[in-house]
């Protein structure tokens, strides 16, 4: 029988352990920065934009000028010059006058507005303005996107595509960053293989879907392959994995059965914290020490794997790297009503309804492919009788 603990628990006990690690950090250039965790905050050295510009083709004007303009009594002004790209005018902008301006052009000293040139007509140096623009319209200010001074990123970040832009536009090249945690992952198992299964055997799911996870979550993975069911093999292929990463992710082997020896093992070469989490799936999960470095027992069921990564072991690494804690993406209301009374916390896919309702996906132990048809999972609180047709649940992504 195992001695299950929450996994609110688990996870205290997780981080209780390995609150000491660092990482370290390193420089990468902007080119090689994404997918990586920020390790300092970025604070902008100066205005995005450096200076006010229009949003729009046409002429940069004094909004006042063109209060009244109307197809049937256009305003008429004067056009003292044209805008270059990349080059600050020259010249202001009177009562009466306007400039010829492009996309992006830096507004003339006395301009407060842009008007779009569909509305207007250019003529013997004239121009004519069919609509009226309002002081600010069509116009960036200077600092509008990005403030000098302000925290444009937060240590902890992952930076992907939209950090890549910010951290671009304020000439930041090089990017201070956590080093990635070396994460191994060893399947174990007699059945496992990695060519065409004969009757009784399987392919290795788990070795590649928590390698996935692991470098989703900033990490990398360390493929250590599989073993059988063999104390000895399983014992020394640990040991290497110990050498060669920060952290050992062991898929299966992790019940109560006799089959089941990786409690054993973690016990003889370190320490083991806890076998058993009041989750489903997930229930028959390790974590332990040995050499000084964190042990995760998992499931060998790929649902039950995944879940146990994605709601312990990623808690971990989001403590390691620094980063934001997991928040639900949406709410929804159910579909159906939901049964739950195993005393465990329940953690069940879910897919969006046409009405953008949340419709339960089961499905039995060990089916891996409901993942790919959910849109995210909702949480079923331990020892609740489970939850009604139309109540609120909150979704996690995948």
């Amino acid at each position: 029988m195992l001695n299950v603990v929450s996994r609110e628990d688990a996870v205290s006990c997780v981080l209780r352990h390995t609150q000491r690690t660092d990482v370290g950090t390193q420089t990468v250039p902007l080119f090689s920065a994404a997918g990586r965790t920020l390790a300092c905050g970025v604070t902008a050295a100066e205005d995005v934009p450096a200076f006010d510009r229009t949003t729009v083709d046409g002429y940069a004007v004094r909004a006042a000028d063109t209060f009244g303009a109307s197809a049937a009594i256009p305003a008429q002004l004067e056009v003292v010059g044209t805008v270059g790209m990349g080059e600050a005018p020259r010249f202001s902008v009177g009562a009466g006058q306007c400039a010829a301006i492009s996309t992006g052009g830096m507004l003339p000293r006395g301009a407060d507005a842009a008007v779009m040139v569909e509305h207007t007509d250019d003529a013997d140096g004239l121009c004519l303005v069919y609509r009226a623009a309002a002081p600010g319209e069509n116009i960036t200010r200077r600092g509008d996107d990005i403030a000098a001074g302000s925290v444009a990123l937060h240590a902890g970040t992952r930076i992907g595509v939209p950090q890549i832009g910010v951290l671009s536009a304020l000439g930041v090249y090089d990017v201070t960053v956590f080093k990635k945690p070396v994460i191994a992952v060893l399947s174990t198992g007699d059945e496992l293989v990695r060519g065409r299964p004969a009757l009784g055997q399987v392919r290795d799911v788990n070795g590649y879907l928590l390698c996935a996870l692991i470098e989703r979550a900033g990490a990398e993975p360390l493929f250590c392959g599989a073993v059988p069911d063999d104390r000895a093999k399983i014992a020394a292929a640990l040991r290497d994995c110990l050498g060669k990463a920060d952290a050992v992710l062991i898929s299966g082997g992790s019940s109560a059965g006799t089959r089941d020896m990786t409690v054993g093992i973690l016990d003889e070469l370190g320490e083991v914290c806890f076998h058993g989490i009041a989750m489903k799936p997930g229930k028959p999960t390790i974590f332990g020490t040995a050499g000084g470095k964190p042990v995760f027992g998992l499931p060998g069921h790929p649902l039950a794997a995944y879940f146990v990564f994605r709601l312990v072991v990623a808690d971990y690494l989001r403590a390691l790297l620094h980063a934001d804690a997991d928040k639900p993406v949406r709410a929804a209301a159910l579909s159906t009503n939901i049964p739950s009374n195993h005393g465990r916390e329940e953690f069940l896919c879910v897919r969006l309804g046409e009405n953008g309702e949340a419709i339960p996906l089961y499905t039995k132990s060990g089916v891996i492919s409901v993942l790919s048809a959910a849109d995210g999972f909702i949480r079923i609180p331990r020892d609740t009788e489970g939850l009604q047709k139309g109540a609120c649940v909150e979704i996690y992504e995948l």
